[in-house]
């Protein structure tokens, strides 16, 4: 017997009452014919389970009644019961308690068994699952961060990208929240991707780990929450808007500051820059008890200058954890090995067309990295420019997601029309690229289609920018900061275990003339001197 079996038996009058009378008469407004027995059993069955229906006194009522008198005699054997007269009558007098052996007998007749929130405690072990689990090398980071704010006010979070900074971080700042009521954290960041990153992020976190109600706030590009009565809470700041308003009213920060237990650096290599230290003496100095955390990929500000290296180990009390794995000696070994980066391959694409003048020289020797007349000459150079589309449409061959780092805005956007033109999907994102067209454009790359398509980008996408399906980087813009280089590399190695891929592609185009950089993992260890 099965309980489809007695709703075949039921009249219009039991399944209106089965249903409940407002709403078939709600059904009856739409179409008369809604109201049909075949029609209201089959609604009945898709809104309510057979189980819900036999545990409801209400409605099990309704469902035995329609019994035949030897299957109201068989169920009342079944329950352990003998019946002494009328079934019908034991049955609707029966007390049949929830969870109980009897109703679970009730269940097995009818060839049932408990689901849903009503069941039982499940008392079997297993793996529980965690909201914001974390991989075993950054627990052991947390760890170690939580000891080293213990001994230092200031604190540099060391890992490649791809491997989970801004997650781990969440972790710790969540940590330290919950132990610092009322505390407000504030969130520093120099570009809106960062910004909206972080913001999301912490929302994921603390919704998992949070201990209390706490309130957001933006205050970034456009976005201006209102702060000024904020005690308990996370802000996300970008730099650019903070030292502005700093500059107008230094009150405006340095009573934010009075509230803040913590501050987080993103791209903390970056903390010794002027617009920088403004901001980060307004919010860290006025309080002893503030805490500075720091994150980045590249502990150094300069690959040749040791000094300007020096005074920024310095500012971070040369206090800085990273990711100990035993048996690695270079984090992104262990992390390439384990499938969280991809496994990148070199190779480069030989020009010697652009030649540098005298001035050129001259500014090249003044300045830190190329200057940007150098990079819009060789942005304009269109021999170069041919090598790098024919180079583009090869990657697009082998990847279905590719980033081109052009040296000028004109370039990224000449870059792209021509891929156009010869039938690639392929888009710019430059500073000139209104927001609403650049948020189209990244959702597009981040969509499951097969279709190859391509960013050509200038200076916009080497930090903030996160899809793991980019497995290819053609860097065209020549470089000497190791920073700048190690950025527009991470932004194509995520590994399969970050949703992207077993290996990656980086094609640098090398110009005779200019310097450049090759290795990945050289890279994120080319600045551990100072710290030791």
């Amino acid at each position: 017997m099965q309980v489809k079996d007695l709703l075949g038996r039921a009249d219009e009058t039991v399944l209106q009452r089965l249903l409940g009378r407002p709403a078939v008469q709600l059904l009856a407004l739409f179409d008369e014919g809604n109201v049909r027995p075949r029609l209201l059993r089959e609604t009945l069955m898709r809104l309510r389970s057979p189980q819900s229906l036999l545990t409801d006194p209400q409605t099990r009522g309704e469902l035995l009644s329609m019994l035949h008198l030897d299957e109201a005699r068989d169920l009342m054997s079944a329950l352990g019961q003998a019946p002494c007269g009328d079934p019908f009558a034991e049955l609707r007098q029966m007390r049949i308690r929830t969870n109980s052996s009897i109703e679970q007998d009730l269940l097995t007749h009818f060839e049932l068994v408990r689901t849903g929130p009503d069941a039982g405690p499940d008392i079997s072990g297993g793996p529980v699952e965690c909201e914001y689990s974390l991989r075993p090398y950054q627990r052991s980071l947390v760890s170690r961060g939580r000891d080293a704010l213990s001994r230092s006010a200031r604190l540099l979070i060391h890992m490649p990208t791809g491997a989970g900074k801004t997650r781990t971080a969440m972790s710790l700042i969540c940590d330290l929240l919950r132990q610092s009521e009322p505390g407000v954290v504030v969130w520093l960041a120099h570009s809106e991707e960062l910004c909206q990153q972080a913001f999301e992020e912490f929302q994921r976190a603390w919704s998992a780990l949070g201990n209390r109600e706490l309130t957001m706030a933006r205050f970034w590009g456009n976005a201006a929450d209102s702060i000024d009565e904020l005690r308990d809470g996370f802000v996300v700041a970008g730099l650019s808007k903070t030292y502005e308003g700093a500059i107008r009213d230094i009150d405006f920060i340095a009573q934010l500051g009075d509230r803040t237990c913590l501050v987080v650096m993103d791209e903390a290599h970056q903390a010794i820059a002027q617009t920088y230290a403004l901001v980060l003496d307004a919010l860290e100095g006025k309080r002893p008890s503030t805490r500075l955390i720091g994150l980045t990929a590249t502990p150094g500000r300069s690959f040749d200058d040791p000094e300007e290296n020096e005074q920024l180990a310095r500012f971070w009390n040369r206090c800085k954890v990273g990711i100990q794995v035993e048996g690695f000696d270079n984090p992104v070994d262990f992390l390439v090995s384990e499938g969280f980066l991809a496994r990148p391959t070199f190779s480069s694409l030989f020009y010697s067309g652009t030649g540098l003048s005298d001035a050129d020289e001259r500014e090249m020797a003044r300045s830190l990295d190329i200057p940007l007349s150098v990079l819009q000459r060789v942005g304009d150079d269109a021999k170069r420019n041919l090598q790098i589309v024919r180079a583009t449409e090869i990657l697009l061959t082998r990847h279905q997601r590719a980033i081109v780092f052009a040296p000028s805005v004109q370039s990224a956007e000449l870059l792209a029309a021509v891929l156009v033109s010869r039938g690639s999907h392929a888009s710019a994102i430059t500073s000139r690229t209104p927001m609403s067209e650049r948020s189209r454009t990244i959702a597009s790359f981040k969509s499951n289609s097969e279709s190859p398509m391509v960013i050509c980008n200038y200076a916009v996408l080497t930090t903030g920018f996160d899809v793991p399906r980019t497995s290819a980087a053609l860097i065209a813009r020549p470089t000497r900061s190791l920073v700048l280089y190690t950025q527009m590399v991470g932004r194509a190695v995520r590994g399969k275990h970050s949703g992207g891929n077993d290996t990656a592609e980086i094609v640098t185009v090398v110009d005779r003339e200019l310097p450049g950089f090759a290795d990945f993992g050289e890279a994120f260890m080319h600045w551990e001197e100072p710290w030791t």
